[in-house]
């Protein structure tokens, strides 16, 4: 049973009491500013393709007083609202286009096509996509320009040490669970050097922040994402072998996990057989409207008590520390966002994440909220190989209504959020398949094809029919692209270019057959 269900009905947890965490963090003078810009923005522009994170990438051109005392001085209509024109004026001259402090870059390791590559793709039909695909890290590639290290006060983006690869589009930053699907695919391109980078760029967050933040702005300091940082070294070091790697690794991993094992993010358990536990849960150090979402955050929050509306906000960002934004599965009414409540919820994939194994996790017992992450613990290595539970946990998946024929769904629930119905998820499609293939369990491992198979096709026919690869899919029609939630569905993609690369990898394709939707 998926903890996030177990909490929220109290059938398997007897006593839940969270830990007090840390006083929250608050804005600083430019999120502050380009907050406000943000929401004048939105009255003068108004809702119709408004993208409120874009204001928050802006970087100033000017110091931030004279930006400032510019914008006030601006003039105001009668309704309070600033002209439209005189708005983008205002923006064209003192500041530059988001994403230009990140440049360009050609990655020293990338090769047209890498000696050995995807030996198992026979269909040429495949190996001329997966080439397209494996050349998409040219065009995700970038540098953080060295003004955002000199001038820090007036970018939101933060420093890094070594070239990245961002997930694409309006995500022109590094986002750290993103990252590991990235860096799977980088070790199938054979791009090793490329792969430590992104990795160590990380390791200079957690020594500068203490943690992993959700991305590389100033605006996502508050929260992390699901910690899969460990596991990122490791597939390096099982491409490379690289032993230093590791031990260079080793005290930024612990530093990591304290904050993570923190009295924000630890709860208290009591089960029903009187059986005390230490567990984790989401759980951002926030109690504000996200930056980057702060109108839409406002707008949900709008109808609110002051005092419900700063719980609500700290459970808006928990929800995006899962990197589940947003999902039925954080809310009392799954077609509510204002019935968040994300840290009042031990999720499965997180303790999983962190723990490897648990005392008290019954995956088999399903009750009616259906999430793919109730398996994601298979994928964690929970259950070793040959577990007489694995049948059971296999019939449990076969009979839960996840397996579409264009992928495995965020859940059952259309709700219109981007983490429900119809849309399907590169991670969560690799941690499924790779779950149950590590098993090794022949029942287990035919299904593993079976959704591995239909992902690539799924790819392959939107690649086809976009010239892009998308952030999400809908599982229940071959190649359509995702939709729903807060911003367009979004095209690059980082994640996704990356768990293709590594099923060609593992499951090839054979020359016969095709690539085109059944």
């Amino acid at each position: 049973m998926d903890y996030a269900s177990a909490a929220a009905n109290s059938e398997d947890l007897c006593m839940w009491e969270p830990v007090a965490g840390a006083p929250p963090a608050t804005q600083t003078p430019l999120e502050s500013f380009l907050t406000d810009l943000q929401s004048a923005a939105l009255a003068s522009f108004g809702e119709r393709d408004f993208d409120p994170k874009l204001y928050v990438d802006l970087p100033l051109r000017s110091a931030l007083s004279v930006t400032r005392t510019a914008f006030e001085a601006l003039p105001r209509l009668c309704s309070g609202k600033i002209a439209s024109d005189t708005l983008k004026h205002f923006i064209d001259k003192f500041f530059d286009v988001p994403g230009s402090d990140l440049l360009p870059h050609v990655p020293k390791d990338f090769r047209s096509e890498p000696e050995g590559f995807l030996p198992l793709v026979k269909s040429q039909e495949a190996r001329v996509w997966a080439l397209k695909v494996h050349a998409l890290w040219l065009q995700l590639s970038r540098k953080v320009a060295e003004n955002v290290q000199n001038q820090p006060d007036m970018h939101t983006l933060l420093p890094l040490p070594y070239p990245v690869i961002v997930p694409g589009s309006r995500f022109r930053e590094v986002y750290y669970w993103d990252s590991y699907w990235i860096i799977r695919g980088l070790a199938v391109s054979k791009m090793y050097d490329t792969a430590k980078g992104i990795v160590r760029n990380l390791f200079s967050l957690v020594q500068t922040y203490g943690f992993v933040p959700n991305g590389a702005r100033t605006y996502y300091k508050n929260r992390s994402q699901p910690p899969l940082l460990s596991a990122m070294v490791r597939v390096v070091y099982e491409n490379t072998h690289d032993l230093d790697f590791v031990e260079e690794a080793f005290p930024v991993l612990l530093r990591e996990h304290s904050f993570w094992q923190s009295d924000l993010h630890r709860v208290h358990i009591m089960d029903r057989k009187g059986h005390k536990h230490s567990l984790n849960r989401y759980s951002a150090n926030w109690i504000g409207p996200r930056p980057e979402s702060s109108t839409i955050d406002k707008q949900i929050a709008d109808r609110l008590s002051k005092e419900k509306r700063s719980l609500l906000y700290h459970d808006i960002a928990s929800a995006a520390e899962s990197g589940w934004d947003f999902s039925s599965r954080w809310m009392q009414n799954g077609h509510d966002l204002s019935s968040m409540r994300t840290s009042s919820i031990v999720p499965v994939d997180l303790n999983a994440f962190l723990f490897q194994k648990f005392h008290v996790l019954d995956i088999v017992n399903q009750n009616v909220n259906v999430f793919p992450s109730n398996f994601i613990p298979l994928w964690c290595g929970v259950l070793r190989p040959g577990d007489s539970r694995i049948e059971n946990i296999v019939k449990a998946f076969s009979s839960s209504g996840l397996l579409y024929s264009a992928g495995v769904p965020s859940s059952l629930r259309q709700t219109g959020q981007q983490w429900d119905f119809p849309n399907a998820w590169a991670p969560l499609q690799h941690m499924i398949i790779e779950g149950l293939d590590w098993t090794n369990s022949k029942d287990a491992q035919i299904i593993a094809e079976v959704i591995a198979r239909r992902w690539i096709w799924t790819n392959y026919n939107s690649f086809n029919a976009t010239g892009e690869m998308q952030e999400k899919l809908d599982a229940q029609i071959c190649g359509k692209v995702g939709y729903g939630g807060e911003y367009k569905p979004q095209a690059g993609f980082g994640w996704s270019n990356g768990v293709v690369l590594a099923l060609l990898q593992k499951y090839g394709w054979p020359e016969d057959p095709t690539l085109t939707c059944r």
